[in-house]
């Protein structure tokens, strides 16, 4: 089973959340529909700007590690390459 690390926005270079998750599309629901206590509902960080593929949940939590030590600058640059809108990618993830 893959795993994702996942960088979740509140808004267009808004507040930014990094995790990591084997079922990105519950997990991103969970945020969305406010389920979960914490960070991301108290900031709205409820918008999938970003994310990648792992085929461990070893290589993924390792990925989210190198991530979460980035400048923010290098995260919007990462957001950017992929999604320069900052469109959320929920909605392709439900198909």
């Amino acid at each position: 089973m893959p795993y994702h690390v996942y960088l979740l926005a509140s808004r267009y270079h808004g507040t930014l959340y990094l995790g990591v998750t084997n079922d990105l599309a519950r997990r991103v629901y969970e945020y969305e529909s406010k389920a979960l206590p914490g960070f991301s509902r108290k900031y709205g960080v409820d918008r999938l700007v970003w994310y990648e593929e792992c085929p461990t949940a070893v290589e993924a939590i390792e990925r989210e590690k190198d991530i979460k030590k980035w400048r923010r600058d290098w995260k919007i640059r990462l957001i950017e390459e992929a999604n320069p809108l900052w469109g959320d990618l929920y909605p392709l993830l439900a198909r």
